[in-house]
């Protein structure tokens, strides 16, 4: 039996942070390592300050998902303080989150995925030369047209939160935005084109309405099939090419699944608790553990750091957890997989591993308990009951958000009251809070604990934690690391099915590979 390793080095295209060690025998994947190589510390950063510095601090976090990271940490001192939110204020926070998500997905699907099924190793494929000539990587016809209509959504964003990245719009008590009806008319103009130039016309050839039309797999191979429109659009196109390439056949993961909910109901939520949360989502929170729903409750969090470089704490929910202490001394070029090899740690929720993201949010919108406010889609139950989770599973659930999300986002804007209050000043207190949402990539939530009226105590959990996330403290592997094991990985010198499990998750990372044999010596380079 051969076996042989491969240490790819970064194996992501957004930001370069995200190594992986593979194992493999006879080609086939047999173990798998994730380890995040930059170690950041925003909750050192935080620790000490008044509690408002989350709203300026967290959002820079993130490029890309800043926004989410502002909703969570004014979400995180509405619950704190023991704030009144007015439904203007809940709408505007769930216009910033759903434009920001919505702009995310041509950019991820064209940019960040698609690319890897214009790779050679699809050349014997009869759709192969038609995925060339739409997907590859800026030369694309839709790669273009994708990339320039996803720069619509955050301008919306940007008319009420005045900048889009790194915006503070978000406050406790609400919003400091006073948009107008010209603002209002704007936005409804700029999703319209968004819709016209991209979603409809290149993306689904049919109405948003027909496509939410589909309930069930059958369904959707049938719409495939309708007519020219439909089968010849960039879905239809994605949809017969990653069944042809195969790309069902890979990428299970760990088979549960978390989400924490957003977009909370503008007349359900204005009393904002913890508590009461989960009853007030539009988009529902829960664990779906393979078999059965479970409520999602923040207290079954527990982060394990028993293979992360940081000083040796028990597994911890975030409001007890102590700060992040770097160890001392770490080697980088000799990593011991089988003791501390990643800055990330291991989330783990009902002492499970769990995939965060679109895959997770559209299993929960499939829930049959889901009440009448809340996002009622049985597709991918029907889908993961037919095929279970996959890279195609899971990248296909990213792209199916887009068409409910430009719905949502122009019956929001219609519900706006314009002489109705957006901002509720709250009273400052100690005390403990909670926010969370689902950023485009998955569950985000922050931990804020103030004591004297400053920060004692702040922990973020990011999408991506969850998912690259390194063994917990019995040795079980985080979502991606479950992912690759089983993979079969045709040409050790261009492992693109390692890029393609990891990118499904859409795991923040960056724009080239490195491959090394078990000697160390490297192979080939890779820039996509």
């Amino acid at each position: 039996m051969a076996t042989k390793e491969l240490n790819i080095s970064p194996v992501g295209r957004v930001e370069g942070d995200l190594d992986v060690q593979v194992t493999m025998e006879n080609g086939v994947v047999t173990k798998a390592h994730t380890q995040a190589a930059m170690f950041r510390g925003f909750e050192r950063i935080m620790a000490g300050k008044d509690p408002q510095s989350g709203l300026i601090v967290t959002p820079r976090i993130c490029g890309i998902c800043g926004g989410s990271h502002l909703y969570c940490a004014s979400s995180a001192l509405d619950t704190a303080w023991g704030t009144t939110l007015s439904p203007n204020a809940l709408l505007l926070r769930a216009l910033g989150q759903a434009t920001e998500t919505i702009q995310s997905i041509p950019r991820w699907f064209y940019a960040i995925f698609a690319t890897d099924m214009a790779n050679k190793k699809f050349a014997n494929k009869p759709l192969y030369q038609e995925v060339v000539n739409r997907f590859a990587a800026y030369v694309g016809t839709s790669f273009q047209k994708g990339l320039t209509a996803s720069a619509l959504p955050v301008q919306v964003y940007a008319l009420f939160g005045g900048q889009w990245p790194h915006s503070s719009y978000m406050v406790p008590g609400g919003v400091m935005s006073a948009p107008t009806l010209k603002d209002i008319t704007r936005a409804h103009a700029i999703m319209n084109q968004f819709k016209n130039d991209w979603l409809e016309t290149v993306w689904l050839g049919c109405s948003i309405e027909r496509y939410l039309q589909i309930q069930t797999w059958d369904d959707l191979m049938a719409w495939v099939e309708e007519n020219e429109s439909q089968r010849n659009s960039d879905l239809g196109l994605f949809i017969r090419a990653a069944l042809e390439f195969g790309m069902d056949k890979f990428g299970q993961g760990v088979g549960k699944f978390l989400a924490f909910g957003t977009y909370l109901h503008k007349d359900r939520y204005n009393k904002p608790t913890v508590e009461g949360r989960n009853q007030a989502l539009i988009s529902s929170s829960g664990f779906f553990d393979g078999k059965n729903y479970h409520d999602f409750d923040h207290r079954q969090v527990l982060e394990h750091v028993d293979h992360s470089w940081y000083e040796n704490v028990p597994p911890t929910h975030p409001w007890e957890e102590p700060l992040p202490t770097p160890l001392e001394s770490q080697n980088l070029e000799n990593t011991d997989f089988g003791g501390k090899y990643s800055w990330a740690k291991a989330p783990r929720y009902m002492d499970s591993a769990a995939e965060a993201g679109p895959l997770s949010r559209v299993i929960m919108n499939a829930n049959p308990n889901n009440m009448d406010h809340q996002i009622q889609d049985p597709l991918f139950g029907d889908i993961m009951d037919k095929m279970g989770a996959n890279v195609f599973v899971r990248s296909l659930a990213r792209v199916h958000e887009a068409p409910r999300l430009f719905e949502q986002i122009n019956t929001w804007l219609t519900e706006i009251n314009l002489d109705d209050e957006f901002y509720i000043k709250p009273e400052e207190k100690d005390g403990k809070g909670f926010g969370a949402t689902e950023a485009a990539r998955g569950s985000l939530a922050h931990w804020v604990e103030i004591e004297g009226g400053v920060i004692k105590n702040y922990q973020v959990i990011a999408p991506t934690t969850w998912n690259v996330g390194p063994n917990d403290e019995g040795g079980n592997p985080g979502p991606i690391e479950a992912a690759l094991e089983g993979t079969e990985i045709e040409d050790p010198h261009d492992p693109v099915e390692v890029g393609m499990v990891a990118r499904s998750f859409d795991s923040c990372l960056v724009c080239t590979v490195h491959a090394h044999d078990q000697k160390g010596k490297e192979l080939s380079r890779f820039k996509l």
